[in-house]
């Protein structure tokens, strides 16, 4: 019997373009393709950003606002 048994489908994931807070005390990121600017500051603590990347989840904004 296979009740309550999910097909569970595999997560696809890449390195991604993020961008991190500065600040020591801020763990905020943003993916790259929700960024709200071009240099984007941080949404909790509005200091600045740095771009890195990291192994993540591929999601897709199909948004026409964000900024390439």
């Amino acid at each position: 019997m296979a009740f309550g048994r999910r097909n569970e489908e595999e997560i696809v994931t890449e390195d991604t373009k993020v961008w991190e807070c500065v600040s020591e005390t801020c763990n905020c990121w943003i993916r790259d393709n929700f960024k709200s600017s071009e240099t984007p500051k941080c949404p909790i603590c509005n200091s600045d950003m740095s771009l890195t990347s990291k192994e993540l989840q591929v999601i897709v904004n199909h948004s026409k606002n964000f900024i390439k």
